[in-house]
């Protein structure tokens, strides 16, 4: 298995020409949103936007199996913070994150642009308004992604799924369907994790310098029949199971 040492440990110039593909495609598409919301038309350009800037960020993107394009909840392995670039670029999905994501410059207000969905995840109390928050946010027909490791892993396996948020789609609202998705980023994923307390600055300009492309395969697996799982937990251990097998890992 690959370590970090894949990653230069300084940063390398080409980090800042990536950076800049990013801000292009950022100025070109955001005044291209902002017609479409003028005249409340659809839009497709935040995400044209994210898959510009994956693409700019060094990803070379493929999917294996038959993703689900609307009325559905990825539940997903979390490595970095570009899974939001490669699975947003892809699919058009929303996602679920953290409510003190929402200030962060930049990062943030894209999240918001793409119709993210905060959460507090520590506050147990708050669950059954999570899950409805959920409800109404596959209720826009746009598919959404829920992280239920609830933070980034290392690269190398994966940490407990949670299964509170599962509470949304168990049972399912009408003509909503499930679908694990496992996010591969092959030998390269320890270096591409971002764990412990690396500031996301430094994550990011270190994972931006390492030299050539890196191959994601984004796997779309089966969608969960919700008559074979009795309760979230069962929905949350198959899929975790279903992620880690995908992505060779023993769980």
């Amino acid at each position: 298995m690959a370590s970090r040492s894949i990653a230069s440990e300084t940063t390398h110039p080409r980090a800042y020409f990536r950076l800049l593909g990013v801000a292009l495609c950022l100025a070109i598409c955001l005044p291209l949103h902002g017609l479409c919301s003028l005249f409340r038309i659809p839009s497709p350009w935040p995400r044209l936007f994210l898959r510009g800037a994956a693409i700019s960020c060094g990803m070379d993107i493929h999917v294996a199996g038959n993703p689900i394009r609307r009325d559905v909840l990825y539940v997903a392995n979390h490595v970095s913070w570009l899974d939001v670039l490669v699975l947003a670029g892809r699919t058009g999905s929303a996602f679920v994150a953290k409510a003190d994501m929402a200030p962060w410059p930049v990062i943030g207000w894209l999240a918001t642009l793409n119709n993210s969905v905060y959460v507090q995840r520590e506050a147990r109390l708050d669950v059954g308004a999570q899950a409805l928050a959920l409800k109404n946010a596959l209720e826009t027909h746009q598919p959404l992604t829920l992280f239920p490791e609830g933070t980034t892993g290392d690269g190398c396996s994966l940490l407990p799924f949670r299964s509170s948020l599962l509470a949304a789609v168990a049972p399912p609202p009408p003509g909503i369907s499930v679908q694990p998705v496992a996010i591969d980023y092959g030998v390269r994923a320890p270096a591409i994790a971002w764990i412990g307390d690396e500031p996301v600055g430094v994550n990011a300009l270190r994972v931006l310098s390492m030299a050539g492309r890196t191959k994601v395969i984004l796997h779309f697996m089966p969608l969960l029949d919700h008559a074979d799982f009795p309760d979230r937990k069962a929905m949350t251990a198959h899929s975790q199971a279903a992620i880690a097998s995908a992505l060779n890992h023993v769980g």
